[in-house]
């Protein structure tokens, strides 16, 4: 805790898990260290090119956007008062990291089930639903997603072999209306992070002098 009672309180990114039926939060999950970067990019969805030249300047839809990032997790923290955090003592960060892999595992249930209905002979087992996942980076990016990449580096254990110290490697695909039915609840939250982000852009105001021509030819 910061020695200056004034300090802002250091927010935490992380994921949420939420069911879309009933948005209720099933899971949070926040990054113990908020990591240095974090790197955007984003593929422009137009007409196929060799169109009509008419359709230049069409957009088929909202860009596709694709998010990655590193996030460190250590229990050196925890380990220093053991009484306190007796999971970490006991599993070293298996927790956290446990975590963050069963977001991309269907659920063991899940799992049970489909197999006792093809056992019971049932011909169509719809593939298993997983709860709408969010990444959030402050009150201005929350963001409907899908893991599309996560590997991790363990670096150090305990005489146990408990991991004490990971390195997660972290990629994400925001989930937009094309992706999405337009009435499911990651629908509405993706249309309040893009009229977010038309909201800041009116706040970036330049004038024509800034580049150095007054008028267009």
């Amino acid at each position: 805790m910061s020695s200056f009672p004034n300090s802002p309180r250091l927010l935490k990114g992380g994921l949420v898990l939420m069911d879309p039926s009933t948005s209720a939060v099933l899971r949070t999950i926040a990054l113990q260290y908020n990591p240095d970067s974090l790197t955007r990019s984003l593929q422009i969805k137009t007409l196929a090119e060799g169109g009509d030249r008419s359709d230049v300047m069409r957009l088929t839809g909202p860009p596709v956007e694709t998010i990655k990032l590193e996030v460190e997790i250590d229990a050196t923290d925890q380990l220093e008062f053991p009484d306190q955090n007796p999971n970490t003592t006991e599993f070293g960060i298996q927790p956290q990291l446990a975590a963050l892999e069963t977001i991309v595992y269907p659920s063991s249930a899940q799992i049970q089930s489909n197999n006792s209905l093809a056992n019971a002979g049932t011909l169509e087992i719809i593939p298993m639903e997983t709860p709408l996942t969010l990444f959030i980076w402050s009150k201005s990016r929350v963001l409907p997603v899908r893991i599309t990449e996560l590997s991790i580096t363990e670096e150090a254990f305990d005489p146990s072999l408990n991991p004490l110290r990971a390195k997660v490697s972290l990629g994400m695909r925001v989930l937009s209306v094309n992706d999405l039915p337009f009435s499911h609840k990651g629908s509405s939250l993706f249309l309040a992070y893009q009229q977010q982000k038309e909201n800041l852009a009116k706040k970036s105001v330049a004038s024509l002098t800034a580049t150095g021509i007054t008028s267009i030819p």
